[in-house]
């Protein structure tokens, strides 16, 4: 039949075409052709290419992959570490800033974080005084510092501002640049005083006043700013005339020194006569009261004293009328009569 011849045929060639098989059943796709060598499989192929890369045989590729595994987990590890735990000291404060935004701060010991890049620390010392010396202008050119003061004269200033970090992040995230910012406060602050005292206050006994009000105004001025810096002092190291009339003011001051020299010396006269001419008078007084009480005995007795120190300054012997001999002077008698002797 031809319906059965049909079905044989499907049955010997099967869906691949070709009869390989004994008739037993359908051709295995994946069974080699009798008579043809077997080729390689596409996993064999791929193996292959993969040793080819790395080179050497299969399990030694396999230890060099768990070495450089170890290896990269290791590092990963060190970075946790390292990044995540600091230390800060005891003057020292460390500011987190997780992305770019301030987080928090850690205080002094062993603090934790989230590893970098995720958390940055800036550690920030809290305890180191900061100097700034300003001696010259803003141009710097000259040298000087010139201020006006509150009598219309020209001062030369310099003198150094001392601070130091209150608040760590406020003084790194407030202000651009700290530094010139207190710098240019201190200026400020230091140019208002002068404008307010005459110039043989600022350089004479008025320093310590002016210093303590130039760092009380620079203070409410960065507190203003939110500085997070505190003003330790201010402290003037120079205050003179301007270069140019510094020879003639120095003059002025030695005249001015010399008159007040005089007048100490005036004042120091006047208190030591005073002074005699009181005693004198208290021992009047006490003279007075005894005048009082005997008239006769006490002028006779100030006739005595009078005359002891009259004569006292005299080298003239006189003799009474009885025994009457020319004068001698008094050290001619002395020898006179010790030469009778």
């Amino acid at each position: 039949m031809q319906d059965g011849s049909k079905g044989a045929t499907l049955n010997d060639s099967g869906p691949w075409g070709g009869s390989g098989g004994t008739g037993d059943g359908p051709k295995k796709p994946w069974r080699p052709t009798p008579g043809r060598p077997a080729g390689p499989s596409a996993l064999d192929a791929l193996l292959r290419r993969g040793r080819a890369r790395f080179g050497g045989n299969g399990p030694q590729n396999l230890e060099v992959g768990n070495l450089w595994r170890w290896a990269i987990i290791g590092m990963i590890l060190l970075w946790v570490i390292f990044t995540s735990a600091h230390t800060i000291g005891p003057q020292q404060r460390g500011v987190i800033t997780r992305l770019g935004k301030y987080v928090g701060t850690l205080q002094p010991g062993l603090g934790f974080t989230f590893p970098a890049p995720m958390d940055l620390v800036t550690k920030v010392d809290v305890d180191t005084i900061h100097v700034i010396d300003i001696d010259t202008g803003s141009d710097g050119a000259s040298g000087q510092n010139l201020m006006l003061t509150g009598d219309e004269n020209i001062i030369n200033l310099a003198y150094s501002v001392r601070w130091s970090i209150r608040d760590p992040e406020l003084y790194l995230f407030e202000l651009q640049d700290p530094d010139g910012t207190i710098k240019e406060v201190a200026e400020s602050a230091m140019r208002e005083a002068i404008a307010r005292v005459t110039l043989n206050d600022a350089i004479g006994q008025g320093r310590s006043q002016i210093e303590a009000r130039v760092a009380q105004r620079a203070q409410e001025l960065l507190d203003s700013y939110r500085a997070g810096v505190v003003i330790q002092g201010v402290a003037i190291k120079q205050a003179d005339p301007p270069q140019e009339v510094l020879d003639a003011f120095k003059e002025v001051s030695a005249a001015q020194q010399t008159a007040q020299s005089y007048l100490n010396q005036a004042r120091a006269y006047a208190t030591q006569v005073t002074a005699k001419a009181e005693g004198e008078a208290t021992a009047f007084d006490k003279v007075y009261e005894q005048y009082k009480l005997a008239p006769d005995v006490t002028r006779r007795r100030m006739y005595y004293e009078t005359m002891e120190k009259v004569l006292a300054k005299s080298d003239k012997t006189i003799v009474g009328p009885r025994n009457v001999v020319p004068y001698l002077p008094a050290p001619a008698a002395a020898r006179a009569q010790e030469g009778g002797r």
